[in-house]
Order: structure tokens, then C-alpha cells, then sequence
């Protein structure tokens, strides 16, 4: 969030002592925890389906109700914590999401694991800009702290990319519960040693938190989504319909609320700047299309390949470093080729990759699902290493911090986004060609007395419903990444680059000064 404003120690040029180091190695295991668990279920959802027999529509909360919370409430709890004090709230945040994840870990029903997911996605809220500001106070060097936030980045990556992976290895020796359990150790050992290392951090001037802007967009983004689910899962029937007509009211609500607020929640100005706009969207797609397909091909390998969970999490093992090594060599690639190609190349990297799964059917087709996550991985490392860099560039010095707020709740959000919508609409299609046996893959299979042909169509269904999700994202990617190499200015440089004076038309696109490239670093993960 905005570091900048949190940090008030004065900058020094000296190198970062062992206990800064020390601190960042601390603050790491949070951040990797709140990623980790936005993607560690992709594979863990046959297993929880098997224990607990949610419905279509209660799957999909289980998913990513995490990540709306997560995304409803970063910059709230950036506020607070600017008022109330960072490692305060990194420490209470902490806790609450150990709680959380044993509750998960031993919930008796799905309505209670979608209840505790909620919970820990608001604790994960507050530890995210809290871990970003006191690393800030560690690393008062502009340089190390440049470093040491580039290795926030790779970490949170690093986080979605191998929690599949990491699920995937747990269920093979341990219960489905056990993916939360983990987390437990790595906050036991930050609440001990986090008041030994860190310090407390406060803004100089805390903006006001507007409530109702928190209320309007977190009811207005479930009740819209768990509309659009009911719809996919049962069909349109009247309450679902009226919850989804109130959500959408307060949605533009929300909006036209901003847009009066001296201190909005979210500064919808800023999206009046194109390059803006673009590295925002870029922001959500990618995490959309990357999450869907990672829960989809989750339940293809198991469910339809009959793969174990181990195997399952070997096949998704070359997509996952794919996309953590780009996201450490990104860096050094822009520098070279500059922002706006890597932007562009992303788009058209991810489409290609997404469209590689058509090649996937119900008798085979690990290699082409290696194939499809190793290409698109490339592009969801480039995309998620430039977005929030790209967007601070754009804006005036003054608006930095909310761009990078914005750039940060667009990723979370475009995670739950992918598994509420492009899910949604693989279970519509599961729906409507399967054998109307029950409303999932997983529940069908578990019915007694299936003959092989019935067993046929529902795999048969869930690929359609698979490669139908597969081919939505790729078009919209594809559709940006033209868009980006119609309308992103040649000009647009990465921040790394040689900048042009102060004066520079920030519509231009063109490389920003120093001072405003210490600021992106300092706001931007």
C-alpha cells in the first residue's frame, strides 16, 4: 500500500544490517501464507468434495470467497493501519488467520469452511500493505529497499504458483485439512519473533475510513457473484435474481460514491489515463484466467484422468516454476525490451498457452496440460511482475499510493473473479449437457449404480465446461494484448529505464523521473 506515507525514519544510504535481513525473512512468511492459500485448494477440492459433498455453488464460495475478502478489504485495512499502527495490526492479523486456518482445517460442513476461508481472507487483508510499510522502516536505503521488495514480489508469486503443488503433496500422506494446518507453524514462529525484529510504524497523516464505502463494495461484489453462481448451478429463480439486482445497486453505488469522496476507497479517476486503465485490467485478467484454470485442471487430472493428488501436483509442477522464474527475470527483461512490450507479449503468451488446452479431452491430454501451463506461465510471470510498477508510472507523484492500492485489490480480486465466473460458467455448461445426475463432476461420481456411458458424459461435460472457460479467457487476453499494442504509447518505457524530465506528459506513457521511480518500488509488490 502507500509505504511511502508509513515510513516517517529518514532515508540512509548505510547497508541493511543482519536484523533488517532477518525482519524481511520474517515478514515473507505471512505474505507467502495469504498467497499460498488463495490457490492451495486447486487441487484439495476433489478430497474436500469427497468429505464434505458441497453443492455446485458452495465449491465455488469455498474457493474464492478468500480472495474477495481479500480484495474487498486491502485498502481499508491500509487506512487503519496508517491510524492504528502497522506491526499492531500485522500482529493481530497474524493471529486471527492461525485461528482461521484451524478452524478450516476442522470444519464439519462446507458452511462452516466457507465461513472460516471469509475470516482468514480478512486477516489476510490486513497483512498484506502492513508487511509491505514495515519493510519500509527496515530498508531505509532506496536501493536495498528496491531489493528487498523485489523479493517481496517473487514471494507472493512465488505463493499462487506453488500452492497447488504444495495441496497437492500434503493429501498425499494427510487429510484434506491439513492444507491449513500448515500455516500454523509460520505464523506461531512470526508472532514470536516479529516484536523482536520489527518496529511499530504509523503514517503521518491517517486519511478517514468512509464505512459505508467498505460495506457497499464487499456486499455489493458477493451478492452479485453468489447470484451469477446460483444462476450457473440451479437456473434463474427469484431471490437469487433480486440478490443479484441489489448487489449490482450497490456496485454503482459504490462507484458514484468514489467519485464524490475528497479520500475515496478506490480513486476511479485515475482510469481516465489508458495506460492506467490497461495496467489495472492486466492486473485482474491474468489472476482470473490463471485461477480458473488451476481449480478446472485441478478436478480434470483427478477427477477425469483419474490421476492421484501426487501425480496431479507433479503435472502442475513445470507450469509453476515456469511462472516463478519469469517472475524473477522479468526484472532485467523489461529493462531491455521495455514495459509495454512485456505487457503485450503477456496478453498474447497466456492466450496462447490457454488455447493449447483444446488439445485436452476426456482419455488423455497431460502433455498438452504441461504444454498449456508452461507457455501461459510465461505470461502470468510478466504480468504479475510489471503490473503495479506500470501503474504508479502513469499517475501524478501524489496519486501513487492509490494506484498501487488499486493494482493490489485488482490481482486479489481477479483471482476470485476467475473461479466465480469462469467457474460458474463451466458448471452451467456441466448443467446443461451432463447426465442431470447431480451438479458437479465429483458428485456425480460419487452416486451409486453409474454405468460407463454415464460416466462418459460428465467427463465429457466438464471438459466442454473446461476448454468453453479455457477459450473466453484466451479471446479476452488476445483482445488486450491488441488493444495494448493499438493504444499503450510507444514511448512506454519500463521504470528501469533512462528517464525523461519531470515535466513529461504522464498520459504519454513515457519513463518516469527517480523520485518516482523509489515511489513505485516502495508501493508496488
Amino acid at each position: 500500500m502507500d509505504a511511502k506515507r508509513a515510513s516517517h525514519s529518514p532515508v540512509s544510504h548505510h547497508s541493511p544490517g543482519l536484523r533488517a535481513w532477518l525482519g524481511l525473512l520474517v515478514v515473507l512468511g505471512p505474505v507467502l501464507l495469504v498467497a499460498m492459500d488463495g490457490s492451495v485448494l486447486f487441487l484439495a477440492m476433489p478430497k474436500v468434495s469427497e468429505a464434505l459433498s458441497p453443492t455446485a455453488d458452495q465449491a465455488l464460495w469455498i474457493l474464492d470467497v478468500y480472495g474477495f475478502a481479500v480484495g474487498s478489504l486491502l485498502v481499508a485495512f491500509g487506512n487503519i493501519g496508517d491510524r492504528y499502527g502497522r506491526l499492531k495490526l500485522l500482529m493481530t492479523g497474524a493471529a486471527v488467520f492461525g485461528a482461521a486456518s484451524a478452524g478450516a482445517a476442522f470444519a464439519p460442513g462446507p458452511e462452516a469452511l466457507i465461513a472460516f476461508r471469509a475470516l482468514m481472507g480478512v486477516a489476510g487483508a490486513t497483512l498484506l500493505p502492513s508487511a509491505l510499510a514495515v519493510l519500509s522502516e527496515l530498508f531505509t536505503d532506496p536501493r536495498q529497499r528496491s531489493k528487498a521488495i523485489g523479493i517481496f514480489a517473487a514471494t507472493f508469486a512465488a505463493g499462487f504458483a506453488i500452492g497447488p503443488v504444495i495441496g497437492g503433496q500434503l493429501l498425499n500422506g494427510f487429510w484434506w485439512g491439513s492444507v491449513f494446518l500448515i500455516n500454523l507453524p509460520v505464523v506461531a514462529l512470526f508472532l514470536l519473533l516479529a516484536p523482536i525484529l520489527l518496529r511499530e510504524v504509523r503514517a503521518n497523516r491517517a486519511g478517514r475510513i468512509d464505512v459505508l464505502s467498505v460495506v457497499l463494495s464487499a456486499a455489493g461484489i458477493l451478492l452479485t457473484v453468489h447470484a451469477i453462481k446460483h444462476a450457473a448451478a440451479e437456473g434463474l429463480t427469484a431471490l437469487p435474481t433480486a440478490t443479484g439486482i441489489v448487489g449490482i445497486v450497490m456496485l454503482w453505488w459504490f462507484v458514484r460514491r468514489q467519485l464524490r469522496l475528497e479520500q475515496p476507497l478506490i480513486d476511479f479517476r485515475l482510469f481516465r489515463d489508458r495506460v492506467f486503465t490497461i495496467a489495472a485490467i492486466t492486473g485482474l485478467l491474468p489472476l482470473a484466467a490463471w485461477s480458473a484454470v488451476a481449480y478446472l485442471g485441478g478436478i480434470y487430472l483427478q477427477s477425469v484422468l483419474g490421476l492421484t493428488v501426487l501425480d496431479a501436483a507433479l503435472v502442475a509442477l513445470p507450469g509453476a516454476a515456469v511462472l516463478t522464474i519469469t517472475c524473477i527475470v522479468t526484472p532485467g527483461l523489461v529493462a531491455r525490451i521495455g514495459t509495454r512490450a512485456a505487457l503485450i507479449a503477456a496478453h498474447f503468451f497466456i492466450a496462447a498457452g490457454l488455447l493449447l488446452l483444446l488439445a485436452t479431452g476426456v482419455s488423455g491430454g497431460i502433455g498438452w496440460y504441461v504444454a498449456s501451463t508452461a507457455v501461459a506461465g510465461i505470461g502470468y510471470g510478466i504480468s504479475f511482475s510489471v503490473v503495479a510498477d506500470t501503474a504508479v508510472a502513469a499517475v501524478p507523484a501524489e496519486r501513487a499510493g492509490s494506484a498501487a492500492a488499486i493494482a493490489e485489490t485488482s490481482n486479489e480480486i481477479g483471482n476470485a473473479l476467475g473461479i466465480a465466473l469462469l467457474g460458474s460458467l463451466a458448471a452451467l455448461i456441466f448443467r446443461l449437457q451432463g447426465p442431470d445426475v447431480a451438479g458437479t463432476l465429483n458428485e456425480t461420481l460419487q452416486a451409486p449404480g453409474l454405468t460407463a456411458t454415464v460416466i462418459g458424459d460428465a467427463k465429457s461435460a466438464f471438459v466442454t465446461g473446461l476448454h468453453a472457460a479455457a477459450v473466453i479467457a484466451a479471446v479476452l487476453h488476445a483482445a488486450l494484448g491488441a488493444f495494448s499494442l493499438r493504444h499503450l504509447p510507444r514511448a512506454f518505457t519500463s521504470t528501469d529505464g533512462d528517464s525523461a524530465d519531470d515535466s513529461d506528459d504522464l498520459d504519454s506513457g513515457r519513463a518516469i523521473p527517480d523520485g518516482k521511480k523509489e515511489r513505485a518500488a516502495a508501493t508496488s509488490f
